[in-house]
């Protein structure tokens, strides 16, 4: 459903971010995110000169290397629109995100790494989204019939699904868990549960 009509107004800022999922050759999964902001007017920047409409003001790169664990292998990132010189000094610590795993407490050890003066806004709050895509992408594995082979055969104890209590649909006592993950529901049996 659209939203309503809005007031008349005039545009002034885009921001537009694509995110997307692969699987490689070698069983590795790249997650790639792109973020480009603009503007519709003309503005004086001081290292840059004057940046004119629909040039970006900022863009960033980030590619992120996963296995079936979520672990990062490696983290490419390229800062090529910036508002001051200095910003893609950034860009090489997020290769510092190498051996963290993308799960419970992503974000907290993503500012221990590239947190603060370290690291780069656009680009964090681009890996909370990433991390997103990551768990999307990789719910396709499934799909993708003969591209990766289980690492081990041995029957797995059950974990919980990481995204029981991500969001209101998600809620553990509520009815898409019931429905489709009824070992980790928590609430009250209703008719959501059945066939």
């Amino acid at each position: 459903m659209p939203l309503s009509d809005p007031a008349p107004r005039e545009a002034l800022h885009d921001r537009t971010i694509e995110m997307r999922g692969f699987i490689r050759e070698d069983g590795l999964w790249d997650i790639e995110g792109r973020i480009v902001d603009t503007k519709t007017y003309s503005f004086s920047n001081e290292w840059r000169g004057e940046v004119t409409p629909g040039v970006p003001v900022h863009e960033m790169r980030v590619r992120l290397t996963i296995d079936d664990d979520r672990l990062i292998h490696a983290c490419e990132t390229t800062i090529d629109h910036h508002p001051f010189p200095t910003c893609p000094g950034a860009a090489p610590n997020f290769s510092g995100l190498k051996g963290i795993r993308i799960g419970p407490g992503w974000m907290r050890e993503v500012r221990k790494v590239v947190g603060g003066t370290a690291g780069c806004t656009h680009v964090i709050e681009m890996l909370a989204q990433m991390a997103t895509v990551a768990f999307q992408t990789h719910v396709a594995k499934e799909k993708v019939k003969g591209k990766t082979e289980p690492s081990d055969d041995a029957p797995k104890k059950p974990v919980r699904p990481p995204l029981i209590d991500t969001c209101h649909a998600l809620a553990a006592d509520g009815p898409v868990v019931e429905r489709w993950m009824p070992d980790w529901y928590t609430g009250e049996k209703t008719a959501a549960g059945g066939d």
